[in-house]
Formats: structure tokens, sequence, C-alpha cells
């Protein structure tokens, strides 16, 4: 009865007297001090008052119902719906919101109903899944930077595929350690073309040489990262490097010759076709003409293969107590320019740039661990 006068008040009452009514009984509801009889009658009072057409009063049940446990969800959805100001309340605390409401209202929420999804105390996989698919760089944002937010590692590559030109993306996703191996290549390539798109270094540098400069780069970053990679992933890594063309002869020779055996017997594997277990086997344990025939079946030529052949006798050697892994590219230039080969002198002069430039970034890492250490 008390439901239903109040029904019948509210149809004269001003907004701001409306709006105090509703917040009474929708707390009411949630402290359950509605008698079990009244209740239903006080659910059916808060849907009409869903159409109030002043928003206090909407803002009013909001607040009131977003942390109730047992607030009807046929008030809370629309209200999850509604302004902004009013929607706020429930998307970031309603636990009545389910994963499939939360998607829903993602897809066909705007971009301020998306960045309160992300920023909720917990956000489930699924629900990650959907803002790394139709969310803008704000409420990615807002995600990943969420200690709350569950990311799967499929949702972590799609958000580098999608969003990785921009660069707060970026440094937070290569700050991951679940980040998988292809994306983080992906990413440091976006890093590499945005430095070599800025103007000043083009005019300071030259294009070409600019170019070049990136690629090497890529490649130095590339090889150091596939150091951290682990087994279970290295043949999602290779065939990424394979599909966008970076699994050059000078990258593989560069690979081989500074030791990343596990990178580089699943590199083989992956352009030959072969099991990986008969590549190791070969290339561990072969003669040179099984070794030079192994190349030859990825596509590599003659020349180069038997180059590939020596590297690989020659890394055999200085892997069992050698003069060091790096002499490898060394001596494999002498004997190229003593025997006058310029394709396989012109390939391993690149290899030997990488070479220097991964020396390079070690001496600046051990420098500067050297310098903290002294601090």
């Amino acid at each position: 009865m008390i439901v239903h006068a109040f029904l019948r008040w509210i149809e004269t009452a001003r907004a701001a007297d409306r709006a105090k009514a509703a917040s009474v009984l929708a707390r009411a509801y949630a402290k359950a001090r509605i008698a079990p009889d009244d209740r239903r009658a006080a659910e059916m009072a808060m849907i009409f008052l869903l159409d109030d057409p002043a928003p206090k009063v909407r803002l009013a049940l909001a607040e009131a119902l977003a942390s109730c446990a047992d607030a009807p969800r046929a008030v809370i959805l629309p209200l999850a719906e509604d302004q902004p100001e009013i929607a706020a309340h429930i998307i970031l605390c309603s636990c009545l919101l389910t994963d499939a409401d939360l998607v829903d209202l993602a897809a066909k929420g705007s971009d301020v109903t998306r960045m309160l999804i992300a920023n909720r105390s917990h956000v489930s996989r699924v629900v990650s899944a959907a803002l790394a698919e139709v969310g803008d760089v704000e409420d990615v944002l807002a995600l990943l930077e969420n200690e709350g937010a569950m990311l799967s590692r499929r949702s972590l590559a799609r958000i580098a595929e999608r969003l990785g030109h921009d660069a707060d993306i970026r440094a937070l996703l290569l700050d991951r350690e679940d980040l998988p191996s292809d994306a983080r290549h992906a990413l440091v390539e976006k890093v590499g073309t945005a430095l070599a798109g800025f103007s000043l270094i083009q005019a300071a540098v030259g294009t070409g040489r600019v170019e070049r400069i990136t690629r090497e780069a890529c490649d130095v970053a590339t090889i150091g990262m596939v150091a951290d990679v682990a087994p279970t992933e290295m043949p999602t890594l290779v065939e990424h490097l394979r599909v966008t063309g970076r699994l050059t002869p000078v990258f593989l020779m560069h690979a081989l010759c500074t030791g990343r055996a596990e990178f580089f017997v699943a590199a083989i594997a992956n352009l030959s076709g072969q099991e990986e277990r008969r590549v190791r086997s070969i290339l561990s344990d072969g003669r040179e003409a099984a070794v030079r025939a192994l190349y030859e079946t990825t596509g590599l030529g003659v020349d180069i293969s038997a180059l590939f052949a020596e590297a690989t006798m020659l890394w055999r050697r200085e892997a069992k107590g050698g003069d060091g892994l790096h002499s490898v590219s060394e001596m494999l230039l002498a004997r190229s320019r003593a025997m006058g080969n310029a394709a396989c002198q012109a390939m391993l002069e690149l290899v030997e740039r990488l070479a220097i430039a991964e020396q390079r970034q070690t001496a600046r890492s051990y420098a500067l661990i050297a310098t903290r250490e002294a601090a």
C-alpha cells in the first residue's frame, strides 16, 4: 500500500522530490528494509521510475543500486545503458552485469562506455577480448593499465596488430612478459617504422641510410629477443618472421654465427619443411654435403648453401671450444674475400654490420649496468 501511495504521489511531485524519494526507495530495497511481500511492488516502482524524464531521478536509482548484489536486472540493465553519468555507477560497480552484458555494452556503447568497462575492478578475458577488438586507443590504454584486467595472449596480439602504431600502447605492451613473441617483433618493426618516418631524422641521415639503419636495428633487436623465447613459442615466431619476409639469408646467417641454435633450427625446419628432429641431427652431426643439401631445400642458392654449410662446420668447432662464436662471421668474410665471391662477400659484410651493431648494444647495456652498480 505504501508503494501504491508512492506511485500516486510522484505523478505530481517535483523532480528534486522525486529524486529523493527514488533514492529512499532504492536504498531501502538494497538494505532489505522492505517487507518480503512488498519487494515485488518496490521493483515495479523502480522500473516505472526508469522512464522518469528527470535524469537526477534515474541517477538516484543508479547510486543506490550500484553495489546491491540482488538488485533487479530489469532495473540494472537499463541504467547501464542510460546517460554516461548515470551508467557510470552501474558499469563500474555492479556485480550483476555478466560478461555477455559487458560485451554487448562494449559493442554498441560509446567510447565513454568502453572506458568505464575497461576501468572495472575486474575485467574477464572475454570482456578484455571484446575491448581489444573494438576499443579505441584511450579505452585500451585504460585496459592495459588496469591491474584487474585479465588479458589473453591472443588479445595482446590483437591489440598490437590494431593499435601498435600508438607509442603509449607499444610501451605498455612491450613491458608485459606475457606478450607473444610474434606480437613483440611486430611492435619492434612499428618502432622502426615510426623512427624512419620522422622528417628530422630523414633530413639528417638521408632516406636510404635511414631505411638500412632501421632494418639492421630491427634485425638486431629480433636476434636479441629470440634468446628469451620459450621453445614452445619458437615455431610461431619463426612463422611470423617468414610471413613478414624477415627470414633473409643475412638474418639467418647472423643467427647462425651468433649461436642462436634453437631459433636457427626452427627456422630451417620451417623453410625446408622437414621435421625439427631431423634438421637438428643434420646440423649437429651431419656431413658437410648433407648440411649443404639441407640448406638447398630451403630455397637458398648453391653458392649461398655452400657458405651456410661452411659456417655450420665453423660453428660446430667454435661451440666446442673455439675462440668465440663471433669469430665465425670474421673467418667466413676473410675466406669469401680470398675466393673473390662477390655475392657471398656482400652478404657477409651485412652480417658483419649486424654483429657490430649487436656488440655495440651489448656494450651499452654493460655500461648502463656498471653505472647503476657504481651509484
